[in-house]
C-alpha cells in the first residue's frame, strides 16, 4: 500500500480528507460553469470598466475612420474630469440630432447577437451615442477664429495637426449650422463641454447643437484597438497645455457620475471563477512527498 507522509515522516492529515470527499468536478461540468463566470465578467467590466465602441461616421477622420473600434475608459471620470484635447463618447442631448441607423432589419437572429454584443460592449453604437473632442470646460470662451483660421480658446489659439479637412472659412457663420468654421464665442456654461469632430467639414458638434453635460459623457476613448493596423493611442495634444484657465471642470463639487459599491460587484464574479478553479483542484498547490514500499 501507497501512502503521502509529510517530511516529517507523518501521515498528511489533509490527503485523508481529501480522500473522503467526492472527486474532481468533470470537465464537462466545469466548463459551462466558467463560460457563465467569464461573461458575467465581461458584463460587469462592460459595465463599470472597458468598453469598446464602433465608429460609425467620418466625423473624426482622420484620427478615427468609419469601422474603427476605440476602447473606452468608463471610470476615469469618477475620480476626475474630462481634459481639453481628450476623445469622448457621450450621450448627445435633445438637441443633438440622432445618428441614423441605414442598415436593413436583421432578423431575429441579427437582433440575439446585438443583444449578446450590447451585454460585452462590442456593439454598435446607439443613435444617442457620440464620439469628440473636447475644446471647451466650463467658463471656457470658445470661438473661431483668428487671422489664420484657428480656433481660439480663452484668446489662446490653438494648433490642431489632427484636422486634416477643415470648414471652409468663407461660408457665413450659422448657430443652426456646422458648414462654417466661422462661429460666435461661446461661453461654456457650468457642468458641461464644449466638444468638436475633427473631420470639421462634416462633424455636426457643439457649434451648432450645443455643449454637452458631463454627466452625459460615457468615458474616454483612449485607443484604438481594431483593426490591428490601425492600433494607436488616443492622447490629447500638446497645443492644449497653452491655453490658459482651469485646467479641469472641477470646482470641489464630488466626482462627475460616483459609482460606489462597483468594485464590490466586480469581485463577485473573480471569486465565483477562483472558486470553481479550486474546487476543480487545478489550482491546488503541489506538496512534497514521500512514498513508503
Amino acid at each position: 500500500m501507497v501512502q503521502t507522509l509529510d517530511e516529517d515522516g507523518t501521515v498528511d492529515p489533509w490527503r485523508r480528507r481529501a480522500r473522503r470527499t467526492k472527486r474532481q468536478m468533470p470537465l464537462w461540468q466545469e466548463l459551462p460553469l466558467l463560460l457563465i463566470v467569464a461573461f458575467c465578467l465581461a458584463v460587469l467590466i462592460r459595465t463599470f470598466l472597458l468598453q469598446a465602441f464602433f465608429i460609425p461616421s467620418g466625423s473624426m477622420e482622420d484620427t478615427l475612420l468609419v469601422g474603427d473600434r476605440v476602447l473606452v475608459n468608463k471610470v476615469v471620470y469618477d475620480v476626475r474630469d474630462p481634459l481639453r484635447g481628450e476623445v469622448v463618447v457621450f450621450r448627445g442631448t435633445d438637441r443633438w440630432a440622432p445618428q441614423v441607423d441605414e442598415q436593413p432589419d436583421p432578423g431575429f437572429t441579427g437582433q440575439l447577437g446585438r443583444t449578446v454584443g450590447d451585454l460585452v460592449g462590442v456593439s454598435r453604437p446607439g443613435e444617442k451615442d457620440f464620439i469628440k473632442r473636447v475644446i471647451g470646460l466650463p467658463g471656457d470662451r470658445v470661438k473661431c477664429c483668428d487671422a489664420q483660421g484657428r480656433v481660439l480658446v480663452n484668446g489662446t489659439p490653438l494648433d490642431e495637426p489632427y484636422v486634416v479637412r477643415d470648414s471652409p472659412l468663407d461660408v457665413p457663420p450659422n448657430p443652426r449650422e456646422c458648414r462654417a468654421r466661422r462661429f460666435e464665442e461661446v461661453v461654456v456654461p457650468p457642468g458641461q463641454i464644449f466638444v468638436m469632430g475633427d473631420h470639421r467639414a462634416v462633424s455636426q458638434d457643439a457649434r451648432c447643437q450645443g455643449p454637452v453635460p458631463i454627466d452625459n459623457v460615457v468615458g474616454r476613448a483612449f485607443a484604438v484597438v481594431w483593426p490591428s493596423s490601425r492600433w494607436n493611442s488616443l492622447s490629447a495634444p500638446d497645443t492644449f497645455e497653452d491655453v490658459s484657465g482651469p485646467v479641469t471642470a472641477s470646482t470641489g463639487a464630488p466626482p462627475v457620475r460616483p459609482t460606489p459599491g462597483g468594485g464590490v460587484v466586480l469581485l463577485v464574479p473573480i471569486a465565483g471563477a477562483l472558486t470553481v478553479l479550486a474546487r476543480s483542484g487545478r489550482w491546488r498547490p503541489a506538496r512534497q512527498r514521500r512514498l513508503l514500499p
